[in-house]
């Protein structure tokens, strides 16, 4: 069970931390603070630089804590939080299957995110 959770926990959070520094940095193929702002503002959501920076700290945060294992129910609830987001202002209007660019995917990771602070980070963990 230590090793599953391990497992889960560093796939999820350290791509959540890849997706924060794409929207904070630019790393990894990403727009930085400006694109993304940019990108927000765009279907709506302004001040788009604001809340580009407020969705990368929490997924870089939220991620870094989720991996590591420390204060899991919060790097669960700001991936949690992330999601959300991303369903009510980009995916839910696009139904459920990820085909559709809908909220599926949203929803699996929800569901482990949750699932995972439940149960605990197992004995695995940072420190």
């Amino acid at each position: 069970m230590n090793l599953g959770l391990l497992i889960i926990r560093l796939v999820i959070g350290l791509l959540f931390v890849g997706h924060g520094a794409q929207k904070l940095f630019g790393w990894f193929g990403g727009y930085g603070l400006k694109g993304t702002g940019g990108w927000l503002e765009s279907i709506g959501i302004k001040p788009g630089v604001l809340a580009a920076l407020f969705a990368g700290l929490a997924e870089l945060i939220g991620g870094a804590l989720f991996a590591a294992g420390v204060f899991t129910p919060v790097g669960a609830a700001l991936i949690v939080i992330t999601m959300l987001v991303a369903i009510i202002t980009v995916h839910g209007k696009n139904g459920l299957w990820s085909t559709s660019n809908g909220m599926e995917y949203n929803l699996v990771l929800i569901a482990a995110a949750v699932g995972v602070a439940l149960i605990g980070p197992g004995a695995y963990v940072l420190f």
